[in-house]
């Protein structure tokens, strides 16, 4: 049944492996922790454990819309960001070294698993790198914010486009928009130029390269099953000195995912990400400022429903 806990690690592993797969309801859900260890910090979905020269990154339930984190949870959310990022970070490895210790907290932290079963399948243990406050953002299509910017303006991240596209078209090559990372409020997007006074023309540019090649990867693994990854953002810090890709990756959270049958760009794509949440939001009205509006449970189970499928069809 929902909601009742699992006894040990193992069995608490094994529900969530099932879930991801179809075939059980999801693990028990989990709104915020508060585990015996230094708090390292808390977002809109996680909290983060201090381990020495380590952090425990525990996902939760919650979500978050236009920056606002919503009082219902999602039923597997936190697993599947989980187990969606472990597997982006094996696959992506070879094009940039990564912050991934281990996703088995069960073996990692024994002790710990077995008082609060409730954080495996939802945890990674990660290297503790020094972040750097910028989202890498890449959009391979015309949606969201960049959309509303060229009809503003022509332009995307304030580098000019051809004139005539339409919502959700194709670009003619992925481009590199970054943002602030805000730790509260929104984020703010800026541009390349004002990205190299931020961090520095070289770290700048290992910015921009490695953020295009982990998309492009992804891209052509998305689109190889039946799925079009229109724009996702991608964090970084430094570990001496290295850039190591960190949080979480490609994650519908932190992507934009469409189905790839029955695109068509000139409206609106259904997804696999967000949006959904996002539309339903935005039909009741609701100006993005705290507190949201409640969450019809047809939503809640919808948005769960997604998350998961997104999760089967990438991995699969």
């Amino acid at each position: 049944m929902r909601g009742q806990p699992e006894r040990d690690p193992e069995a608490m592993a094994r529900r969530v492996r099932d879930y991801l797969a179809g075939t059980a309801e999801p693990p028990p859900l989990v709104g915020a922790t508060a585990l015996p260890l230094p708090l390292y910090s808390r977002g809109k979905v996680r909290e983060m454990y201090d381990l020495g020269d380590r952090l425990l990154m525990v996902t939760s339930d919650r979500v978050s819309a236009y920056d606002v984190v919503m009082e219902e949870l999602i039923p597997g959310k936190g697993a599947v960001l989980t187990a969606l990022s472990a597997f982006w970070f094996r696959q992506t490895a070879g094009l940039v070294e990564n912050h991934l210790l281990t996703d088995d907290v069960a073996t990692a932290l024994p002790e710990l698993a077995r008082a609060h079963p409730e954080i495996v399948g939802r945890s990674l243990v990660v290297r503790k790198a020094r972040r750097i406050d910028i989202e890498c953002v890449v959009r391979g299509y015309l949606a969201g914010s960049g959309w509303a910017e060229y009809q503003r303006n022509g332009t995307l991240a304030g580098e000019p486009l051809p004139p005539g596209l339409r919502e959700a078209e194709r670009l003619p090559e992925a481009r590199f928009t970054p943002a602030t990372k805000a730790e509260t409020g929104h984020d703010e997007n800026i541009t390349l130029a004002e990205l190299e006074w931020r961090v520095g023309s070289e770290l700048s540019a290992l910015l921009v390269a490695t953020s295009l090649a982990l998309y492009q990867h992804a891209e052509a693994h998305a689109r190889a099953r039946g799925l079009i990854l229109a724009d996702t953002k991608f964090e970084f810090g430094l570990l001496d000195g290295r850039l190591v890709l960190i949080d979480e990756l490609l994650t519908p959270d932190s992507s934009r995912y469409w189905p790839a049958d029955g695109y068509a760009p000139g409206r609106p794509q259904p997804s696999f990400d967000k949006q959904y949440l996002r539309d339903y939001l935005d039909s009741t009205g609701w100006n993005h400022e705290p507190p949201p509006p409640p969450l019809p449970p047809e939503v809640v189970a919808q948005t769960a429903a997604k998350y998961r499928e997104a999760y089967q069809r990438l991995t699969s």
